[in-house]
């Protein structure tokens, strides 16, 4: 499955099993991304190759740790490595195909914006479980090549 920021300077490459989704409803979320939440997932690092312009990816990070990558072109969010996880964060509005995507986990809705309504049954989080039961809630059995 291919990835692509929004000029397509940066592009990359998952394959394997296609975990499900979260969105983070954070106030870094929501200024990262200008939206209600981010809806991203996790995939293997073994699982996962950039393509192209791996030299046009900038970041910031704050001194809490958090740390946005973006396209130094268009300023799109791209992935980005998470410590020493093996693990990459995946910005899902970046992938070219989203056929059988399925949200099903919302962090930290009691910071959500007031005008934001969250929708459906997947499990809601007050603040942000652990990386890993995170991660084993996100897996599932739907293949991409």
């Amino acid at each position: 499955m291919i990835g692509k920021c929004l000029c397509g300077a940066v592009e990359f490459e998952v394959a394997g099993e296609m975990p499900n989704l979260y969105q983070c409803h954070c106030s870094l979320c929501r200024k990262t991304t200008g939206a209600a939440a981010n809806a991203a997932t996790f995939i293997e690092q073994t699982h996962f190759e950039w393509l192209s312009g791996e030299s046009s990816i900038r970041s910031y990070v704050k001194d809490s740790g958090f740390r946005s990558d973006f396209c130094g072109c268009c300023g799109s969010p791209v992935p980005n490595l998470l410590r020493d996880t093996g693990l990459y964060f995946l910005p899902v509005g970046l992938l070219e195909e989203t056929k059988g995507f399925q949200v099903v986990q919302h962090l930290y809705t009691d910071s959500k914006a007031h005008w934001d309504v969250i929708g459906g049954s997947a499990e809601q989080h007050d603040e942000m479980p652990s990386l890993k039961a995170l991660n084993e809630a996100l897996q599932h059995s739907s293949s991409v090549s």
